[in-house]
């Protein structure tokens, strides 16, 4: 047995059982619990378990480059696109339906790709001649998507460039069963901090988020120096320093306008911290990337990163002081 095979089995146990991964981090300061709890969806093809759509995205990758084999389910050898979200999914014990138009009636419906994360699963009906979607991916988040595209072609990392038919999420969404400091029920208690650029913007997203606006301000200095005109040598743009593909992602059409900006943020730390349950590593995944604090379990050991995070919770906890 491969030390691959071993890693499956793992991963295939702790989905039955309903184990996560213990995430680390190297930061201290205020946090969630970490305690993590799972809804059932109560649709065709839904599960239950700690599966995150992470997982899923990482056992993806690590088909990209297998070559397109039509009717194809192996993960050494080729698949085609059903091929490659089936076996993405059964690699934790998850069984979807082989056929990519039944694949894409599973789990529940998904309104937009702006509300889409990774693992959703993303569809097109391009055919007249089949019945429902006949070409499927799995969403990796910031308008990128994996796929086995056609006969020739090999898995591999695009943009999504054309909307989905549509949009699924198979794994049931994560509950944060405990408070962070500064929220009381998911609520946000503290205030701004007086004087603060757009601070009515940051009170606004944060109360229609579940975000504190006082870390939305302290992300926002730290980012741009306030500046809504900020653009990165990165390419990050405007008051929060969206990538392009981010805003896209998350809706954002204008990321040089600051109240598009700070309600995409907003958005964008509410689903970072409902992935990592930490504070901390949502800041991480905001600065380096998701993909980068699930590779170290914590927050990445990049001196940018590392300093980035300390700063803006420093910022946050004085504001809360």
């Amino acid at each position: 047995m491969s030390i691959t095979d071993v890693t499956s089995r793992i991963a295939q146990i702790q989905a039955q059982l309903g184990m996560l991964p213990r995430a680390t981090s190297a930061v201290a300061g205020a946090s969630f619990s970490g305690v993590l709890s799972r809804a059932a969806v109560a649709a065709p093809g839904a599960v239950t378990g700690a599966v995150t759509g992470e997982q899923v995205v990482a056992k993806a990758r690590e088909m990209v480059g297998l070559p397109y084999v039509w009717g194809g389910t192996d993960p050494e050898r080729g698949v085609d696109c059903s091929g490659l979200v089936q076996s993405a999914y059964s690699a934790f014990g998850i069984e979807l339906p082989r056929l990519s138009a039944d694949q894409a009636r599973s789990g529940t419906e998904v309104p937009s790709l702006a509300a889409a994360r990774p693992g959703d699963l993303i569809a097109w009906d391009n055919s007249s001649r089949n019945v429902g979607a006949d070409h499927i991916a799995i969403y990796l988040g910031n308008g990128q998507m994996i796929e086995a595209p056609r006969p020739g072609g090999r898995v591999q990392v695009v943009p999504v460039t054309t909307p989905p038919d549509y949009i699924r999420r198979v794994l049931p969404d994560v509950a944060v069963t405990q408070p962070v400091a500064g929220f009381t029920a998911g609520v946000p208690t503290s205030r701004v901090p007086e004087g603060t650029p757009y601070s009515s913007l940051f009170e606004r997203a944060g109360a229609a988020h579940g975000i504190d606006p006082a870390l939305l301000a302290a992300v926002a200095r730290q980012e741009s120096g306030f500046d809504p005109a900020a653009v990165s040598p990165a390419g990050a743009q405007g008051l929060m320093q969206l990538m392009p593909g981010t805003a896209s992602g998350l809706g954002v059409t204008d990321p040089f306008d600051p109240a598009q900006a700070v309600d995409g943020a907003a958005r964008l730390l509410d689903d970072l911290i409902g992935r990592f349950g930490q504070v901390d590593l949502a800041l991480a995944a905001y600065n380096a990337g998701p993909g980068a604090v699930l590779r170290y379990d914590g927050v990445p050991p990049y001196p940018e990163t590392r300093a980035y995070v300390q700063s803006v919770m420093s910022a946050w906890q004085e504001s809360a002081a």
